[in-house]
């Protein structure tokens, strides 16, 4: 041990004075996520504003970490929300429990539950954490009011919700020909 070994230390606090200072302006200019990064989950709407949960609670019995809460309603001709039967009458996702593993997500049948790239999760208050299907629905279109109670669906997904995952994925069989 020198005896400028403590000059040579203050040496490089003195260097590192006059260098530009690098200021991250964090909470008012959020750094962009990755474009595959998965954050907060969003339930997702038909193109006609229809919503695309059928309250099969599969994303709530793939969650290891039972955060997913899921209660589904019958949809009446007064009230329609999905194309289907049912819907998502009660959804909550629990933040402080999610571990996001993206189970949920792989389970979902009909593609509703997605995990997009937003990553600013944390808050002070452990009821914030806990986000309700108001706060997880993908927002409607620009200049579509409310979903229109006659459904219009495509014909992809008229196959699919009237004659089930398995039948929309089969083509017409050809016919065959009598064996002699």
């Amino acid at each position: 041990m020198g005896i400028l070994d403590p000059i040579k230390g203050f040496g490089v606090t003195f260097g590192m004075m006059f260098k530009k200072v690098a200021t991250e302006e964090y909470p008012e200019a959020g750094a962009p996520a990755a474009p595959r990064y998965h954050g907060r989950h969003q339930l997702n709407r038909h193109p006609d504003g229809l919503e695309k949960c059928v309250g099969c609670e599969l994303c709530a019995w793939a969650c290891p970490a039972d955060a997913i809460f899921v209660e589904g309603g019958d949809n009446t001709e007064e009230a329609r929300f999905s194309p289907g039967e049912r819907y998502g009458a009660d959804y909550q996702i629990n933040y402080l429990r999610c571990i996001g593993c993206g189970l949920c997500v792989e389970a979902c049948p009909t593609r509703s539950l997605t995990m997009i790239n937003f990553y600013e999760l944390a808050d002070d208050d452990r009821q914030r954490l806990i986000y309700t299907k108001e706060d997880l629905l993908a927002p409607l279109l620009p200049g579509m009011e409310q979903p229109p109670h006659p459904m219009r669906l495509g014909d992809n997904e008229q196959d699919y919700y009237v004659n089930g995952p398995e039948l929309a994925r089969k083509q017409p069989a050809e016919p065959k020909e009598p064996v002699k």
